[in-house]
Formats: C-alpha cells, structure tokens, sequence
C-alpha cells in the first residue's frame, strides 16, 4: 500500500509478481499501529486542529528583578559579562558582548540578574538560540539564584555598538 492510499484510505492492487521474482512484503503496519484510516469525507478526521485559533500560550510568571544592588551587581556582573562573552553569534565570529548585543545587567539584592539584548537585525536566524543560550548561561553563574533575559528592539541595533576589538576582528574601520 502507498503512502497516498494509506492517507486516502484506498486500497490498490498490485500488480501480479513476475515469474521468478521474490514475493512482495505484505502490507502490515508497524507493530503498535492501527490499520484503520479515517475516510476523508467523514467526521473522523480531526481538521478543527487545522481550523482553530492557536490555543492562548500559558500565563508564565514573569521575573520580576527589584531595583539594581551596587554590591551584587559590582560582585556578579564582571562573571555575568563573561559568561556572555562566551556566546558567540553563529554567523559572525564574535562573541555577543562585543557585538554590542547585551544592552545592559542588571543585579538585585535577591541576587537575580536581568539582562537586556538585541539582535543584529528582527530577522536574525538565531532569533531563538542566542537568548535561550544567554540565559542558560547566566544562570549557571556561581551565585545567581535566577535570570531572566529580554530581547528589545531601541536603540536598534547597528555596527557603530561593536567594541573596537569586534570591528579590527572583522576588518570594520
């Protein structure tokens, strides 16, 4: 069976086995499927999952860091930085701190770090790693008890934010 008549439901004959040839597998499902399949024109197909709005994304409770603590934020954010700094962007050789990427750390007294990036461009194809991997890392960060990362998009981002050392690396004057 095809893989269209085994989505339609209908069945094919095959044509008769040459003399001299090795019989053809029979058509058993794999085991632990059913063989059964839904005829398109009746109510067994489950097309409202097609048709729905998607459902409303669960509320996640948000983390709210309080006002920026000058003795953990002076203790946390030089290792903050470095861990940051071991990010790097797939497609340019840099790491993301140089880039200009991380907008700003901030440090609570509950010693929960908050950090604000960007991206190189709202279509940037790491749109989803560099954040995820942002916060992975900060967490890890000896003596941070929780983090949370934003992406935001003022000031755009723009070459002019890269340190020196990002610009001699990739030959920007």
């Amino acid at each position: 069976m095809g893989i269209f008549s085994f989505l339609t439901g209908s069945r094919r004959e095959r044509p008769a086995a040459r003399p001299g040839s090795a019989p053809e597998p029979a058509d058993n499902p794999a085991p632990g499927r059913g063989t059964r399949v839904p005829d398109p024109g009746t109510s067994d197909w489950n097309i409202g999952s097609l048709t729905a709005p998607p459902p409303e994304p669960a509320a996640e409770a948000r983390l709210e860091v309080g006002p920026p603590d000058p003795a953990a934020t002076a203790e946390l954010e030089p290792q903050v930085v470095a861990a940051l700094s071991s990010i790097f962007d797939p497609e340019i050789p840099v790491n993301i701190y140089e880039l200009g990427l991380i907008y700003g750390v901030t440090v609570d007294a509950q010693r929960r770090v908050a950090v604000r990036m960007t991206l190189t461009s709202p279509a940037c194809p790491s749109a989803q790693q560099l954040p995820s991997e942002a916060l992975c890392k900060v967490k890890a960060v000896p003596g941070v008890t929780d983090a949370a990362v934003e992406v935001v998009w003022e000031p755009p981002w723009s070459k002019d934010m890269m340190s020196e050392a990002a610009k001699l690396s990739l030959g920007i004057f």
